[in-house]
């Protein structure tokens, strides 16, 4: 072998390697970092918030103050290898894919009526399998953004329109009608994500204003008419009265919110200290470590700490509404303003119900609330939104 030749390999292995080193530099600086770290941010601190709502509840931790911090650490690492799993794979080469899984996500709601289905407060939402219990509803939101989204972006992505035409439109809000129909009755606060998530993406999409005023308006028509056929169970009842007036009943229906408030308002500017919180030692507040955990934050870590998780929760949306707005196809903006939506409002309606200033609803908190399916979700809609942004041109990412 010769000198040259040898000259060559090196030359070629050395470009070679020099093109894995360029294409790793390329992947890196398309990620939105802001993103992951606000994100990754609450996820830990809302494993934390977690422990110090369960470590004193033998009665569900069986006598292990660690279990639930463990768990939700289980539910994290998940959670990422998800997301990292559709950064690689791509929201676009997943296209092909959204039928098979809005399908299963169809079919996996519907086992909950089956012997699989398991009642919790009151909901027949959740499904038991091997001692672990997964919430189908929360890849409900995720199939329907996706599916709207190959719908609504089809005819515009290819040329052969401007914006979705009636008949893309009345698809994709049929799409969203099965998974909806099915939780509108007994599982109010997914009817309420779902809702938003679909007018979030028809405004999104450029289809025209007549299609979500007139979702608006279909909306407060079914809401009176769920109500005035007296379809609600009794403890949606108990909940809207409640948000009506907190103050009747409060160690009846107006108990959770009453204590959510105490523990809120405890907290002051800066806090009692993590794991010192006497409302949630004292186990006061019902449901604190899943529906009720900002209530451990504000009452624990203060305004301050309370303020500064919504202010990550901002970062995560602002973050959010950059990808969408620079997306290169509708497609890709579409599945975007449908995450921003759905965490949106979600995150709105969790705190707010701990506030006082929405209703109970049921809703996790995002990213903080202790939950496998939920995490499950949150952290594919993370890796939804890095894939959008990667494929953005690297001088506009």
């Amino acid at each position: 072998m010769s000198v040259h030749t040898l000259t060559l390999g090196g030359s070629a292995a050395r470009k070679s390697t020099w093109r894995r080193l360029a294409a790793r530099d390329s992947v890196a600086r398309r990620v939105d970092w802001i993103l992951l770290l606000a994100a990754l941010a609450l996820s830990v601190l809302g494993a934390v918030l977690v422990w110090s709502a369960t470590r004193n509840r033998t009665e569900i931790n069986g006598g292990d103050p660690q279990f639930f911090l463990v768990r939700q650490g289980i539910n994290l690492a998940v959670g990422v290898a998800l997301a990292i799993g559709v950064m690689w794979l791509g929201h676009q080469r997943l296209r092909s894919a959204v039928p098979l899984f809005y399908t299963f996500s169809l079919g996996a709601m519907l086992l909950v009526f089956s012997p699989l289905g398991t009642e919790i407060n009151g909901q027949r939402a959740w499904l038991s399998l091997g001692g672990y219990t997964l919430q189908p509803g929360e890849f409900a939101k995720v199939a329907v953004v996706l599916g709207m989204a190959l719908i609504l972006a089809a005819q515009v992505d290819a040329g052969d329109r401007d914006y979705p035409g009636s008949r893309a439109v009345f698809q994709a809000l049929a799409l969203a009608g099965a998974p909806l129909a099915i939780v509108v009755i007994d599982d109010m606060g997914m009817a309420m994500v779902l809702g938003m998530i679909v007018l979030g993406v028809l405004l999104a999409s450029g289809a025209p204003l007549r299609w979500s005023i007139g979702l608006v308006l279909a909306g407060i028509a079914a809401a009176v008419l769920v109500w005035a056929l007296g379809v609600l169970d009794q403890y949606q009842l108990d909940r809207f009265a409640a948000f009506a007036d907190p103050s009747r009943d409060p160690a009846g229906v107006g108990y959770n919110t009453n204590q959510a408030r105490i523990a809120i308002g405890s907290g002051g500017l800066d806090g009692k200290g993590l794991f010192q919180g006497t409302q949630t030692t004292g186990q006061f507040v019902p449901e604190q470590h899943t529906d009720f955990i900002f209530t451990v934050a504000a009452e624990e870590l203060g305004f301050i700490g309370a303020g500064g998780i919504i202010v990550l929760i901002g970062i995560v949306l602002w973050r959010a509404l950059r990808i969408a707005r620079g997306a290169t196809d509708l497609y890709s903006t579409i599945i975007a303003a449908g995450i921003v939506a759905w965490l949106a409002f979600q995150c709105f309606e969790n705190i707010g119900m701990a506030l006082g200033i929405m209703p109970v609803a049921g809703l996790p908190l995002p990213f903080l609330s202790y939950g496998g399916t939920s995490m499950f979700a949150v952290w594919v809609a993370i890796g939804l939104l890095q894939s959008v942004r990667m494929k953005r041109p690297l001088s506009a990412a």
